[in-house]
């Protein structure tokens, strides 16, 4: 059982608490976007991606002019998923269609990658590998596999029924720094080496909005921001400030936090 600790530290954001100073590490207001947005990401030279409910991509630069669109938006539904990890190689996932269409640094398609050649059905996790290749999550062969970008499987995991008594239903993959890892809200994360051996499993659960910063867990729930230092016994929590409460999604950078609320993104950054 991992003991909790808690870290109440200075402001998060400007006017987050009334005080006459506020600590260098604050966080404050420094961009908004108002614009039809349903989902959104950030690569990490600071490029935004912003997706509208027509399933129309399109990029921003870091000084939020617009760079590129991908207006390639009816043939297989509703994007489910978008990964920047790679800002050379986006991945957008149709889950209807167990289909993830990789787009290069202008969001011209470079190649297709279709699940279901592969005898791969449903799928709601994925994420770009150390390789640029591609982390899926296995939902019916309960495996974690590896898949080309010309879509062959490359490698994949023992069947974690095998592993686990109960199957993870992760819906998030992050491969950094060697390891992968794999959350589940309901069961924690999972910490797998780049060979499919597992080297912890931490119950981290019901983070919203799991990300990993060098190896810092981090996440979120109603009030807090957490983060938990990979193999520490410590999770830290920092309250949360009266900006970030009514959040629909909440993107954590190395300098900036990036809030999204109804067709409004609003972006903090350290002064």
């Amino acid at each position: 059982m991992i003991r909790l600790k808690i870290f109440i530290v200075a402001l998060i954001c400007a006017g987050a608490f009334e005080s006459k100073a506020q600590s260098e590490s604050s966080f404050v207001l420094s961009k908004t976007i108002q614009a039809d947005i349903v989902d959104f990401t950030v690569d990490n030279l600071g490029n935004i991606y912003l997706l509208s409910k027509d399933n129309q991509l399109k990029k921003l630069d870091a000084n939020g002019d617009s760079a590129a669109v991908y207006n390639a938006v009816t043939k297989y539904g509703n994007v489910y998923f978008i990964d920047a990890t790679n800002p050379l190689k986006i991945l957008l996932y149709y889950r209807d269609f167990a289909t993830i269409i990789a787009v290069d640094r202008f969001l011209n398609i470079i190649n297709t990658i279709d699940l279901r050649s592969l005898g791969i059905f449903q799928v709601k996790a994925i994420g770009v590998s150390y390789d640029n290749n591609v982390w899926i999550f296995d939902e019916l062969d309960a495996k974690l596999k590896r898949i080309g970008v010309d879509g062959s499987l490359i490698d994949q995991t023992t069947d974690f029924r095998q592993l686990f008594d109960t199957i993870p239903d992760p819906s998030t993959i992050i491969d950094q720094n060697g390891l992968v890892y794999v959350y589940d809200t309901a069961h924690g994360v999972y910490v797998f080496d780049h060979y499919g051996a597992l080297k912890n499993h931490v119950q981290l659960k019901n983070w919203l909005d799991f990300t990993v910063i060098d190896k810092n867990l981090m996440g979120r729930n109603e009030n807090f921001f957490l983060k938990y230092q990979l193999n520490s016994l410590n999770i830290e929590q920092q309250l949360m400030g009266n900006a970030y409460r009514d959040a629909l999604k909440i993107k954590i950078m190395p300098a900036s936090i990036y809030v999204l609320k109804k067709n409004l993104l609003e972006i903090y950054s350290l002064p």
